[in-house]
């Protein structure tokens, strides 16, 4: 049975400007096992209540890591060689692009937690195709 607790954690991030300016963020991660796929990550501006959310794949979060990873809306790559200590997340929205770079170990500490949870590989579960299908109708 999947666990009802929730992991969540709140980084700071730099959005890169240019090559000499960024601004500071706080991205607010949460894992929840009822969505075992994805986190959702929330860009929080300093002294600002307004917060623009994501949903980003757990499996491309992990292996950005390592190397790049991702195609379209969101891009995932360690900085430098070997153990990184930052990662950069691109967002390609429709309206334009923002390249974050977030401390890798941070990253890495909050999808520990996850896994202690769900682990990667373990997402699915027994199905109860009855409930699931109330749930779907509005009968349960």
């Amino acid at each position: 049975m999947k666990s009802s607790k929730t992991v969540a954690r709140g980084l700071p991030v730099q959005l890169v400007v240019s090559g000499e300016a960024s601004l500071s963020l706080t991205m607010m991660l949460r894992y929840e096992p009822s969505d075992p796929y994805v986190v959702r990550a929330a860009f929080i501006v300093l002294d600002s209540d307004e917060a623009v959310e994501w949903i980003i794949g757990r499996d491309l979060l992990a292996d950005g890591l390592k190397g790049p990873v991702g195609e379209g809306d969101i891009r995932v790559w360690p900085v430098g060689d070997g153990d990184p200590c930052d990662v950069y997340i691109l967002l390609c929205p429709p309206a334009g692009t923002a390249l974050l770079q977030v401390p890798a170990r941070e990253v890495e500490a909050f999808l520990r937690e996850a896994e202690k949870l769900v682990p990667r590989g373990a997402e699915t579960g027994p199905v109860d195709l009855d409930a699931s299908l109330a749930q779907l109708l509005g009968d349960g």
